[in-house]
């Protein structure tokens, strides 16, 4: 699987989950409309451009188009690239009828189609070998640096969160995301997660460099 540098935003779960079946990248999603009302996901899509760039992929009706254009209004427009997928006819398999205007989302593009549509935007592929990739920040690792499963991990979690400057509601999933878009495995493992030193509210997004050394 070839591995993107970018954040790609999607509209959804299941464009997110098509999408990972593609390409190894960070993923996330608008919840549709969503986004409108978010102010701490527009914040982490401000924070997560500066530190890896955006690629925009969304479906091609006009909810894609208003979706695409309200992050291209509270983004750096010269942070983001757009990814275009083409007008197909017909419905999702999972859907009982088809869009509104009859066409296929990204959930539904088959996986040459998609490749076709990062390549056209300049996403940043990663040609190196699996085995001379950086690992990435894992579930084990959250587990072992405290952040989940254990005694306290939740109180640890939501302190590394509002450190990070994002926000409170973050499932640990989407944390893993945001974390290996943000720093290395290696950084992760330097970052100070004593309770003491996460009081203290950072009001400037962190970025990879930025991480202290414990």
């Amino acid at each position: 699987m070839q591995r993107i540098k970018e954040v790609i935003v999607v509209e959804g779960r299941y464009d997110k989950n098509t999408l990972s079946q593609v390409v190894d990248a960070v993923i996330l999603e608008t919840s549709g409309f969503g986004i409108f009302n978010d102010k701490a996901r527009r914040a982490l899509l401000k924070t997560l451009a500066e530190t890896r760039g955006l690629i925009v992929l969304t479906d091609s009706d006009a909810a894609g188009f208003l979706i695409r254009n309200h992050i291209r209004g509270c983004v750096d427009p010269r942070l983001i690239k757009h990814a275009y997928i083409p007008d197909v006819p017909g419905k999702e398999k999972r859907k009982a009828a088809p869009s509104k205007e009859g066409k296929l989302g990204v959930e539904g593009m088959r996986p040459e189609i998609l490749l076709e549509a990062l390549h056209r935007a300049g996403a940043t592929f990663d040609d190196r070998p699996e085995g001379e990739r950086s690992a990435p920040i894992t579930k084990a690792d959250l587990y072992t640096r405290g952040l989940s499963g254990r005694e306290g991990s939740r109180a640890k979690r939501l302190a590394l969160l509002k450190k990070l400057s994002l926000p409170e509601r973050m499932s640990s999933d989407a944390m893993l995301d945001v974390l290996n878009a943000l720093m290395s495995r290696e950084e992760f493992y330097r970052l100070d997660l004593q309770a003491s030193s996460m009081k203290t509210e950072n009001k400037t997004p962190m970025r990879s460099s930025d991480s202290p050394i414990s």
